[in-house]
């Protein structure tokens, strides 16, 4: 393995992550990047990512679920930065089982994420992975740590989207850190409402039912940006962990 430091990058559908400075050791602790930046997917990189990489040549490891984001990071990747190593990853780079119809078509976040909750969890205990981004996926990490699938939800920018070709109903707004009130007092609240509350009890129930065939109580790890609040209604064992696919290819790479 290359002695150059990791720059790891999540490429999503709607915004692409790119994260350095990891303590790559043999512990098992998490390697957490002490840098991030983000951008949006298909976009030219900011200008400010040349001026904040680290100088000195790099090895980047790159998980994409987005084709166009890819070329575009590559061909910026040639122009700036000719001298690094680039890797785009497969499955097979992933030291993960993925007990999977067609292993090599999941998507590669769901693969890191669950690399990154396989070393998180309390040793022999299942663990569920929830990544809300522009998609939501609910992923289950069997007992043995083999990646065993999941569920793939439409994410909140996704389900305003759809619902605002309706006539007369707004493209609703949410951040990240928002607990909307039940009872909306606006058509934006009351979507912003269902939104949210909609996706805590359809997490909650997908949650239960993957429990229910589970040995041992999973470990629930919840990531991605837009559904910060929600792992503290999945009950107490689930925890908020930002950027755990960063941290997935981090593992890997070492």
């Amino acid at each position: 393995m290359s002695d150059a430091p990791l720059i790891a990058v999540d490429i999503g559908n709607s915004s692409t992550k790119i994260g350095w400075q990891f303590e790559l050791t043999d512990s098992n602790e998490l390697p957490v990047a002490a840098v991030t930046r983000s951008f949006v997917t298909g976009q030219q990189p900011p200008d400010e990512l040349r001026q904040v990489l680290p100088r000195e040549r790099c090895r980047w490891h790159i998980a994409s679920v987005h084709r166009e984001g890819t070329r575009i990071l590559q061909a910026w990747l040639q122009a700036n930065r000719s001298h690094d190593e680039i890797r785009l990853l497969t499955h097979h780079d992933l030291p993960i089982a993925a007990r999977l119809e067609f292993p090599d078509r999941v998507g590669l976040d769901r693969l890191a994420a669950a690399v990154a909750a396989k070393l998180l969890r309390s040793s022999g205990a299942p663990a569920i992975v929830v990544d809300a981004g522009s998609a939501i996926t609910v992923d289950l990490v069997a007992a043995n740590g083999a990646f065993e699938g999941g569920v793939i939800l439409p994410g909140f920018r996704m389900s305003a989207e759809a619902l605002s070709s309706a006539d007369l109903l707004p493209v609703a707004q949410f951040s990240p850190d928002e607990i909307p009130a039940v009872v909306g007092k606006s058509t934006e609240g009351a979507i912003r409402s269902g939104l949210f509350w909609g996706a805590v009890g359809a997490v909650r129930e997908i949650i239960d039912r993957m429990s229910a065939s589970l040995d041992r109580q999973p470990e629930i790890f919840v990531t991605g940006g837009d559904l910060r609040r929600l792992a503290e209604h999945l009950g107490d064992d689930a925890s908020f962990v930002p950027n755990l696919v960063l941290s997935g290819i981090a593992v890997a790479a070492r």
